[in-house]
């Protein structure tokens, strides 16, 4: 496996890790303003009736922040790769001179 090869597996896993990471922090996110609006409701500060639609709110915040970061770690993926086979390219082009 050449060099190029080997940093596309890199970039590969890098990328999958960032997914998951941010995919396990927004869960951890939604959980944590979960339990604080729950003990907003518990303490009497927050009207039940419209708890959920604020958390659903929540959600939906926190959901496009991480959306957000997955889309911007899949367009810096795609952009390695992309420089990946500019690279691959050239050197192939060079060859053949």
């Amino acid at each position: 496996m050449n060099l190029l090869s080997k940093a596309e597996v890199i970039k590969d896993m890098v990328q999958d890790a960032v997914d998951a990471g941010a995919t396990n922090i927004e869960e951890v996110h939604k959980s944590v303003a979960k339990l604080s609006m729950e003990q907003l409701e518990n303490m009497g500060l927050l009207d039940p009736e419209s708890a959920q639609e604020k958390q659903d709110l929540v959600n939906k915040s926190i959901g496009q922040i991480y959306d957000s970061i997955r889309n911007i770690n899949n367009r810096v993926g795609e952009f390695a790769s992309d420089i990946f086979e500019g690279i691959e390219d050239a050197k192939d082009e060079h060859k053949e001179d």
